[in-house]
């Protein structure tokens, strides 16, 4: 929808049609936890647009159809519409593909029963939300680590459940360095999450509804399931197209959104990324960067020729009264790509300690050996920690050096930041 709000508004001539597979437009799916886990009570503030406000637009928009096959060489799609269970052709001139990604839910056996289920759409939120509220419901486990699987644990402790979070591997959020990843386990740990990593979902058990979960270690009493593995481009409708696809179904783009296909654009979660900092394409399934590259998609259809400046993987998240923030390279990209370079991690406060209630924020940084210019930034703190972060993004983004960001010039009042901030304690530091 922001390809098609940006193109409506540089050529308002244009006859743009958008089919949707659900139920609703342009909402903020990452609020989605909050709003089942009961900090948000109404499900309609995360909707930036209803239909009838695009319609008012020039945007027609068909709830509930999918796209099911596309002739590139016709220039035509083939829609179901579920409403009515009937199939139709429509003609493009100009093709945009923002089809997104599913969840990922492996062939665990009584992965289909009830009780089991995935956060992802809207309609996801609004079921699971009043699910969640039924007194039989009690034990949750959770399957995944990452940013959903860590935000559901959050939203279902804040209903006073009692929450048990599965990981396969040997840590959670894996896209933040180990040391960053232990903070957050131990923060769940101290707020009463189970926490068992390094463990294997083998099964769901249960009747028609799901009552346990058995992993490789042990079986755990479960009234719901939310799995959270991961997610995959929602791209198999075009197998066999021609178009150029990633390993992992992603449409691979160039940095003004065009496919391989002529007259083809695509955006959000179904593609790949250009990254600015280790100037390779990624999969990076952020709203940030789907919306950029909507509206870049958008103007590029209307005959502009704006190209993507580059993501950096910046991202955030709550971790109970721990809030996390990441930009730019781990020590893994900087090692993969072999890259000389350092880290440096410090402890410092938010604020000076003669304004009350000081808190740590802890900043890991890493640089590239001998120019020390800024590579990537990790922030944890109870508060001040996450915006923080985006001060790193802008300076990477910039080519900035520790050296310069360190001697910046940033603000200075005692409720806010010391005469030296944190960051720049950080930069200092890092020789």
């Amino acid at each position: 929808m922001s390809a098609a709000s940006k193109l409506i508004r540089t050529n308002p001539k244009a006859e743009i049609v958008v089919y949707e597979k659900n139920g609703f437009l342009s909402y903020g799916a990452c609020g989605l936890p909050y709003y089942m886990g009961g900090f948000n009570d109404d499900y309609r503030r995360m909707i930036a647009r209803t239909q009838q406000q695009f319609d008012a637009m020039g945007i027609v928009s068909k709830l509930h159809h999918e796209v099911k096959a596309v002739d590139f060489n016709k220039k035509t799609v083939v829609v179901l519409d579920h409403t009515t269970g009937t199939t139709f052709e429509d003609h493009y001139d100009k093709l945009m593909i923002s089809v997104g990604a599913d969840s990922v839910v492996p062939p665990f056996p009584g992965k289909d029963m009830m009780g089991v289920h995935v956060l992802k759409r809207l309609e996801d939120g609004i079921f699971l939300r009043e699910m969640a509220r039924m007194d039989t419901v009690k034990n949750v486990v959770i399957v995944g680590g990452g940013y959903i699987g860590v935000e559901c644990a959050d939203a279902f402790l804040n209903l006073g459940k009692n929450v048990r979070l599965v990981e396969a591997a040997p840590r959670i959020l894996t896209p933040f360095d180990e040391e960053m990843s232990e903070m957050a386990a131990q923060e769940l740990i101290s707020k009463g999450v189970a926490l068992c990593l390094n463990e294997k979902v083998q099964q769901f058990n249960g009747d028609v509804f799901v009552n346990s979960v058995t992993t490789d270690k042990g079986t755990y009493p479960a009234d719901l399931v939310i799995v959270a593995v991961g997610v995959r481009p929602s791209t198999g409708f075009l197998k066999d197209t021609g178009i150029r696809l990633a390993k992992n179904g992603a449409i691979v783009v160039d940095r003004q959104m065009r496919t391989s296909v002529p007259d083809v654009y695509a955006a959000g979660d179904c593609i790949t990324v250009y990254n600015r900092i280790t100037g390779e394409d990624a999969f990076i399934a952020l709203g940030t960067l789907a919306n950029k590259c909507g509206r870049i998609a958008g103007g590029n259809m209307a005959g502009e020729h704006q190209e993507f400046v580059g993501a950096l993987g910046s991202a955030a998240i709550k971790v109970c009264e721990l809030e996390m923030g990441r930009t730019g390279m781990g020590e893994a990209d900087a090692k993969r790509l072999g890259i000389d370079y350092k880290t440096k991690m410090i402890r410092a406060y938010d604020h000076p300690a003669y304004y009350p209630n000081p808190t740590p924020i802890t900043i890991k940084v890493i640089y590239e050996a001998g120019t020390r210019r800024l590579l990537g930034a990790q922030l944890a703190g109870e508060k001040g920690a996450a915006l923080r972060t985006d001060v790193f993004a802008t300076a990477i983004h910039a080519g900035m050096t520790c050296e310069d960001l360190g001697m910046t010039d940033l603000i200075y009042a005692p409720p806010f930041a010391g005469v030296w901030d944190a960051i720049q304690i950080a930069c200092n530091a890092a020789k």
